[in-house]
């Protein structure tokens, strides 16, 4: 069962999902495997230190993090990766590093890379190495009101 802020959300916004258990796993491409999810639908959140602050960024599972892109569209010094310790007591009904990409619920901005509105769905974590959850992206950035930004490498920017 997703995490209870998660699930509470989508039900109390009316938000058809579905849930989609796995074998536990630990890193995306395994996760997109045992889900049996195309790896670009599953998105991965990975939690980022920007100047002094925690901030969520959501990239395909298959892609890697750009942090001096998301430096750059932020208008920040510094972005580096967070260490679980500076970010685990934000997600207390979720595993570490099961988080959903609902940085709302936890009161986290979201960062997601563009990529991610070319597919009608997005799969993610549910709070569980064991579960993933698939709504519509539409449904996803209408909640989430992420701001969408380039977050991977060799993607091109148009000026």
């Amino acid at each position: 069962m997703p995490a209870q802020r998660l699930k509470r959300f989508l039900e109390e916004n009316r938000i058809p999902y579905i849930s989609i258990p796995h074998d536990s796993t630990f890193t995306a491409q395994e996760t997109a495997a045992s889900a049996h999810v195309r790896g670009q639908e599953l998105a991965k959140t990975v939690m980022v230190r920007l100047d002094d602050r925690i901030v969520m960024a959501v990239l395909p599972s298959t892609a890697m993090l750009d942090l001096e892109s998301l430096r750059k569209a932020t208008g920040t010094k510094h972005a580096m990766l967070a260490t679980e310790q500076q970010f685990q007591d934000r997600f207390p009904d979720c595993e570490v590093g099961a988080m959903p990409p609902f940085g709302n619920l936890y009161d986290l901005p979201v960062y997601v890379d563009s990529s991610l509105r070319e597919d009608e769905h997005i799969a993610f974590n549910a709070g569980r190495h064991n579960e993933l959850v698939q709504i519509s992206y539409a449904d996803f950035e209408r909640l989430v009101r992420p701001k969408i930004v380039t977050l991977v490498y060799g993607a091109h920017t148009h000026a």
